[in-house]
């Protein structure tokens, strides 16, 4: 898959890691939609078809977890990366029954972005990840 088919959905309340993130993302290639809250992922999710969310665990309204939860019933086929500022964050178990490790963890910051483009080739050479 060509880096300019693939469509990813940023998912992140701050707005400065939100346009950083698209900005080096759209320079790599990457076909980019973003939002700002769990809700309005959801109602892009159920419009649009994506192959990766990066995912900020704490938002307003929904948390990340629910929000990887509900996006999974609406895309199974998506995969995600949460995107945390928290180093006590781990994976609930509800999201490794479907395949999310330790590995899909990225903690804020992310000095060297293209951290993030190797984690979003790993999971789509990987198709029993999420």
């Amino acid at each position: 898959m060509l880096k300019e088919e693939i469509n990813l959905l940023i998912v992140d309340d701050e707005e400065f890691l939100r346009m950083t993130l698209i900005a080096f993302l759209e320079d790599e290639g990457y076909m980019i939609s973003s939002v700002s809250s769990g809700e309005e992922a959801l109602e892009l999710i159920s419009k649009q078809n994506f192959d990766i969310g990066i995912i900020d665990m704490k938002l307003p309204g929904i948390n990340g977890n629910t929000l990887i939860l509900q996006a999974h019933d609406i895309q199974p086929d998506m995969k995600f990366l949460i995107h945390t500022g928290s180093v006590n964050y781990f994976v609930p178990t509800n999201l490794t029954e479907f395949g999310i490790t330790t590995e899909n963890i990225l903690r804020k910051p992310v000095t060297d972005l293209h951290t993030i483009v190797k984690k979003i080739d790993e999971l789509l050479s990987n198709k029993n990840s999420v």
